[in-house]
């Protein structure tokens, strides 16, 4: 098993390109260790990253989940960080659910008009 990670090791596991894991350090997501021009990421950043896809993919921002990810910082138990990821996932999937009442409200309108035109064509 691997200590240490290149960019381009991340880059490959993660399916994202370089310059999105400079961003992702630029933000303060992830802190590898310099040794001149070349960054050496450890077990730690590797995590972080993996959180940082796995927050994105549930549509959570960056902001959000370095707000997360420092929660584990002040709390090694993670009951704070599990606590306020709860919440945030709460808040998501209402919104989620509230966008989903929404589309099919508007496909069943579709629907309705479809049909209209359709009547209006045979007449």
């Amino acid at each position: 098993m691997n200590d240490t990670w290149s960019i381009t090791d991340l880059a490959k596991e993660f399916n994202v390109t370089t310059r999105t894991i400079r961003f992702y350090e630029d933000k303060g997501l992830i802190s590898p260790e310099r040794k001149g021009q070349r960054r050496i990421y450890h077990l730690r950043d590797r995590v972080r990253l993996r959180l940082v896809m796995r927050g994105k993919r549930l549509g959570l921002s960056l902001d959000e989940i370095l707000q997360i990810i420092d929660l584990y910082d002040a709390d090694p138990t993670e009951a704070a960080q599990l606590k306020h990821f709860i919440g945030k996932l709460r808040v998501r999937r209402e919104l989620l659910e509230r966008q989903r009442d929404d589309i099919d409200t508007v496909i069943s309108e579709i629907r309705e008009r479809e049909i209209q035109c359709e009547e209006l064509l045979h007449r």
